[in-house]
């Protein structure tokens, strides 16, 4: 198999989908690696830590499709990379189709085979989506931190207190790996946490975490009154490979306090709050009803070089099936389809 690696064109995303290590693993099991030059560079991988293991350095991107059959990357494709997809690729990346119904078209038309790293499911649970989401839950709590901060808009609250001065009060929708991480660090830092979800399970690990998490079932009243009265509000809902469902008014945002903070790291997925939409990391934020909202798209790309490394050792495996065709007979893969012939053959997508 012909395996192709390229430079992620998302604004500011940094991190390649596979390291030298997992390069050089496959070149030994036969297969020929290409990766465009300095697509591992903002991860701190130059192009000679990959040629050095037998991978080839494609001087562009033109010249990694055109040699490539499995195309493993890190976001979907985006405007500027339609024209390369052609019939015969197998596309390997996070898609998140569901929010976005152009490339859904622009796949269809494309006639190739995608499948989503955020659909591969295994006993239930998401393991490719996992390592990203450890990281964008524990980012929503240090970006969140600082947005609260006074200099850049906020309201002017140290998340932990202290002596003589409240808490600040977070507010985690799900309670799932994303929203289990912010939970888990905005406790750690000394902050009152209120977590919403309505698995059992997960709301008992999330109470046993600390005495300053509260762990509820999302009533529409309890909801409500803790989002108004949150200083950091954090969005960490996921229905697989479907659009996340809205669970916040824009009423209710309204009635937050100016400088409040909104983090919806779902906004791949749609987002679960009324009043989000994707932002980049050039211009991550914007102001609506006096609250600050963060609604990057990629937000594990701020940290790539950790973000990389998870997630390779995640897909490795995955990827040694797709270029060996014994993926053909893995009903983890063959689920995790999203496009296949020119259409739609996920169930989560059909259903939208």
């Amino acid at each position: 198999m012909n395996i192709g690696i390229p430079k992620e064109t998302k604004i500011l995303e940094g991190r390649v989908a596979l390291v030298p290590q997992s390069c050089g693993e496959l070149v030994r099991q036969g297969h020929r690696v290409c990766i465009e030059s300095s697509a591992g560079v903002n991860s701190g991988y130059a192009d000679q830590d990959y040629t050095r293991l037998g991978v080839e350095c494609l001087a562009d991107a033109d010249a990694l499709y055109r040699e490539s059959t499995l195309i493993v990357k890190v976001k979907e494709p985006i405007e500027v990379e339609y024209p390369r997809l052609r019939a015969d690729h197998i596309l390997f990346c996070y898609l998140h189709l569901a929010a976005l119904p152009k490339l859904q078209d622009v796949l269809k038309a494309k006639q190739l085979t995608a499948i989503a790293f955020e659909t591969v499911e295994e006993n239930g649970l998401l393991p490719l989506l996992a390592p990203m989401s450890h990281v964008a839950g524990r980012l929503a709590i240090q970006i969140g931190t600082h947005l609260l901060h006074a200099p850049q808009g906020g309201k002017g609250v140290l998340l932990g207190g202290l002596s003589a001065a409240d808490r600040g009060r977070v507010v985690v929708l799900g309670a799932g790996v994303a929203g289990g991480q912010a939970v888990h660090l905005a406790a750690q830092s000394g902050a009152q946490v209120t977590v919403f979800d309505k698995r059992m399970d997960r709301l008992n690990e999330m109470y046993a975490i600390g005495a300053n998490v509260t762990a509820l079932y999302p009533y529409e009243d309890a909801l409500c009154d803790a989002v108004i009265h949150a200083d950091l509000l954090v969005g960490a809902i996921l229905v697989t490979g479907a659009k996340a469902p809205r669970l916040i008014s824009q009423e209710w945002v309204a009635g937050m306090a100016a400088g409040s903070v909104i983090i919806d790291i779902a906004v791949d997925q749609g987002g679960c709050i009324e009043t989000i939409r994707p932002t980049t990391y050039q211009t991550p934020t914007y102001v609506a009803h006096g609250v600050t909202h963060f609604g990057v798209t990629n937000m594990p790309g701020a940290v790539p070089r950790t973000s990389s490394q998870a997630l390779c050792a995640a897909i490795t495996p995955y990827v040694s099936l797709l270029a060996s065709g014994a993926w053909e007979n893995d009903a983890r893969l063959q689920g995790a389809v999203n496009v296949r012939e020119g259409q739609l053959v996920h169930p989560a997508l059909q259903s939208a």
